[in-house]
């Protein structure tokens, strides 16, 4: 099917790139607040049409330019939010930061784009080179895996059914296959093919959805996850300190819950500056519970700083140490180049921290043994499954108040989903603003507090054990996917 206004013309393609960045913004629908999960897939066979009809490589680098463009600007402009009304740079310079990154986001589906018409089956290898994009991405000058496709099913998707097996590269991979192959629907000879493979994909995901990939260790605990709600313009504050000490001292002793979680650097300042009968308090508080509780601090040791979640309560004291750091949030690359960034034009704290044990072991408190992990660590399926198997239950503590009320929260709370998925395991997120919540292993919220509100979240937190294929394997059987077909597809268009 060929429609008029995609004949090989300058002015056919501008509408193509604009239709393309149209298509962009919309799929961000299909992910979090929205969750309209066949939107996404949509979108992407949108994209792929309009790949398939340009008619040179060089078109359908600037078609998937343009779709990447809207989707990235629309998906992450929260940065704005950051760099701006807490950061303190001008409006226009950080308007300017925020679309050059976004720009620079949208390259790597760009040379997808690009690969994808270079070959003889646009529609074979336009979603392999997507999640080769994304893959890219997750891992280059330290990652950004931010809104690949996948995340965009859970958790009501069948696709979902997938998370356990192959994580979140591979539910992004089948995700890009369904958008193909509506699009192969379109073609008589090869409906009938296109339907069935649609229907195997589908069922076979909402059907894995059903098996049980890990079992119950023990009885359920009581949880407390402790909301702040301290305006990030105030947290650093040396007045607002003793304020926001009280303010969780209260709700932590007013629980009397197992495991008691606070969000990350929850109190602002080091742990050694705490006042010491302030910390044996809720220690003694814990213990009366006969549990635990996790606070998060930043902790000062050999002339080095570390954004740390401490336990404190009946079991030993336990430090976890955030290894992955946020590039130019918590630690500055290049500083020789980008320092003059954050002397002259940004007012950012903690922005030289060091990175703690990349393979940690999970903390043995309140009867469970938990899988920590600190705010943007858990946007990294391949680096959390580092604690598991032996792991029940997954804690992430963070802070999103650094993105005001945009989208981010919301969109890291579906990436916690995806994350408690993939393990098999209850994930608990305690936050400063948002979005606290209790996730059950199929990535279902089982409660959540409202945003921007003081509170506490109480409830019930069952641990697991046992091993999904995605935690034994991780991303190994999907990249392994993806490079034989870039080889089969570079084989035939030789041949």
């Amino acid at each position: 099917m060929q429609l008029p206004f995609l004949k090989s013309n300058n002015s056919a393609l501008s509408l193509s790139c604009f239709i393309a960045l149209l298509l962009g913004c919309i799929s961000i629908a299909g992910y979090a607040p929205f969750y309209l999960f066949p939107i996404t897939p949509l979108a992407l066979a949108g994209l792929f049409y309009l790949i398939n009809k340009t008619s040179s490589p060089k078109q359908a680098a600037l078609v998937t330019y343009s779709f990447s463009l809207g989707f990235f600007c629309t998906g992450v402009s929260w940065i704005y939010v950051s760099l701006h009304d807490f950061g303190g740079m001008p409006f226009w310079m950080a308007g300017f930061a925020t679309f050059t990154f976004c720009a620079f986001l949208a390259l790597f589906p760009t040379i997808g784009g690009w690969l994808s018409k270079k070959t003889k089956h646009v529609l074979i290898a336009a979603p392999i080179f997507w999640i080769l994009a994304e893959w890219v991405r997750s891992w280059i000058f330290t990652g950004f895996p931010w809104l690949n496709v996948g995340y965009s099913q859970v958790p009501h998707s069948p696709l979902a059914g997938f998370a356990p097996i192959v994580g979140a590269y591979g539910l992004s991979l089948v995700t890009a296959l369904s958008a193909s192959l509506l699009l192969i629907l379109l073609n008589k000879n090869t409906r009938k093919k296109a339907a069935l493979a649609l229907l195997v994909l589908w069922v076979s995901g909402g059907l894995l959805k059903l098996v049980p990939w890990t079992q119950p260790s023990g009885e359920p605990i009581s949880v407390a996850l402790l909301q702040g709600n301290i305006a990030q313009d105030i947290k650093w504050d040396a007045a607002q300190v003793q304020r926001t000490l009280d303010q969780y001292y209260s709700l932590a002793t007013q629980s009397s819950a197992k495991l008691i979680v606070m969000p990350e650097t929850a109190l602002p300042m080091l742990i050694n500056e705490v006042p010491p009968n302030y910390l044996e308090l809720l220690k003694t508080h814990a213990q009366n519970n006969q549990g635990d509780m996790l606070i998060g601090a930043v902790e000062y040791e050999n002339e080095q700083y570390y954004n740390s979640m401490l336990s404190y309560g009946s079991e030993q004291t336990q430090s976890y140490r955030k290894f992955h750091l946020v590039p130019f949030g918590e630690f500055i690359p290049l500083k020789q180049v980008f320092g003059w960034i954050y002397r002259d034009w940004l007012n950012i704290p903690l922005t030289d921290l060091s990175r703690g044990d990349s393979h940690p072991q999970p903390m043995n408190i309140a009867g469970q043994k938990i899988a920590v992990d600190i705010c943007y660590e858990d946007v990294f399926g391949e680096e959390i499954i580092h604690q598991l198997p032996a792991a029940t239950l997954l804690v992430n503590a963070s802070n999103d108040a650094w993105y005001g009320q945009s989208l981010a929260s919301y969109q890291h709370l579906q990436m916690s989903q995806m994350r408690a998925m993939e393990t098999g395991r209850m994930m608990l997120r305690a936050t400063n603003t948002g979005a606290t919540a209790i996730i059950n292993r199929d990535g279902s919220i089982v409660a959540t507090l409202p945003h921007f509100t003081t509170g506490t979240l109480q409830g019930q937190a069952q641990g697991y054990i046992g091993t999904t294929p995605y935690v034994r394997f991780g991303n190994w059987p999907t990249l392994i996917v993806l490079f034989l077909s870039v080889a089969l597809l570079w084989g035939r268009k030789k041949k």
